[in-house]
């Protein structure tokens, strides 16, 4: 059992070398956002920016990507046309992850689901998208309720899945909700281990398990439960994962980052803490 500490945060963030260029430290692909939901593709981009990824390519449907293109001039997004993802689509994201692969020499990863809604269409889509793919992917929100309609496709592949409670009963079948902190531990290795993916069940301890090893991080407090902090969690995991860190430690470290973040947020701000607040922690925590 290891339990997460500022030690892994260290050797990620080794000091840089003055000859390395854009992309060295990764490209991030962010795919979700919908109609109504627009922020989620925003928190994650921004909060992978603070945890130290090169460069971030949104892909969301028009009404989310021009709504996230002018919130930040950081952040750059490629509206797709329609509400939601959808079948049309497919060819377009297939071919920018490509694209992504070649630019960034293969420093590539995905957040994929955060906002993109649950209608079939969507989960087809999304189900379909990562069959094709072999980049690390963090599945996220409603990518994870496509996934558990499918999850031989997870096998093998260097996925991350990042479920709350009911999230995980979905993929798994197993309440956990009400169980000791021991008896979660074991029923995620056993799941992580079946399914052959990385899990990071998010929680008071969030616990992360590949099936071989397993870690739980105890950084957060009670005001991370405002909308968002998700978002963020995936985004930083999604930025470690891009600079070349497997889904396992990647997973510690994301979760170390943004429960410790959350910290930091919530010592002033307590009930009015927002998701944008703990992305402003983030630099504190690493540095």
């Amino acid at each position: 059992m290891i339990e997460v500490t500022k030690k892994l945060i260290k050797n990620i963030y080794k000091k840089r070398s003055p000859d390395i260029h854009k992309y060295d430290y990764g490209l991030l692909l962010v795919i979700g956002g919908s109609k109504f939901y627009s922020g989620s593709p925003a928190l994650s981009a921004l909060a992978a920016f603070r945890a130290g990824v090169d460069m971030i390519q949104i892909i969301a449907p028009k009404r989310a990507a021009d709504i996230v293109a002018s919130f930040s001039p950081n952040l750059a997004a490629y509206p797709l046309e329609g509400d939601y993802l959808s079948k049309d689509h497919l060819s377009t994201l297939i071919a920018m992850t490509k694209s992504a692969e070649v630019v960034s020499h293969k420093k590539t990863a995905v957040v994929i689901g955060g906002g993109a809604g649950r209608s079939q269409e969507t989960k087809e889509v999304i189900r379909e998208y990562l069959s094709q793919i072999s980049v690390p992917a963090v599945i996220d929100a409603d990518a994870i309720h496509a996934v558990a309609e499918s999850v031989d496709l997870l096998s093998g592949k260097p996925f991350l899945i990042t479920p709350h409670s009911y999230e995980f009963f979905l993929l798994s079948q197993k309440k956990i909700k009400d169980m000791s902190l021991k008896e979660k531990i074991k029923i995620v290795s056993e799941v992580a281990q079946k399914l052959g993916t990385t899990i990071l069940l998010k929680g008071r301890t969030d616990i992360i398990s590949n099936g071989n090893e397993t870690a739980i991080n105890k950084t957060g407090n009670p005001y991370l439960s405002v909308g968002g902090t998700g978002d963020t969690l995936a985004g930083i995991c999604g930025a470690i994962m891009a600079q070349g860190f497997d889904p396992f430690v990647s997973a510690q470290a994301g979760a170390f980052i943004n429960g410790k973040a959350g910290e930091i947020a919530a010592r002033q701000k307590k009930e009015s803490v927002l998701a944008t607040d703990l992305i402003e922690a983030i630099p504190e925590v690493i540095h």
